[in-house]
């Protein structure tokens, strides 16, 4: 890991962004104090069909009317109730 300034990031900018890509590890200090950390972005460039296969739950009621839009629907601690 390789500890830089504001002032040297700032300066070497470009240099500091392909050691980065290429894996190193940056970290951009303030006054000596870790701020930030340089690292690559990885980009899953292809969609895979299922991958949240599981983790997903409709309930067979999902596309009920909601009560509180149904006009028939009735409570009585609506303030509006009697306003429709």
């Amino acid at each position: 890991m390789k500890t830089y300034n504001v002032h040297e990031a700032k300066t070497h900018l470009s240099r500091l962004l392909e050691q980065a890509e290429s894996g190193e590890e940056i970290v951009i200090a303030r006054a000596g104090r870790p701020i930030v950390r340089l690292q690559p972005v990885t980009i899953n460039s292809r969609r895979v069909p299922g991958i949240d296969r599981g983790r997903v739950i409709i309930h067979p009621d999902f596309d009920e009317p909601l009560p509180e839009l149904d006009p028939d629907y009735e409570h009585p601690d609506d303030p509006l109730r009697d306003e429709a």
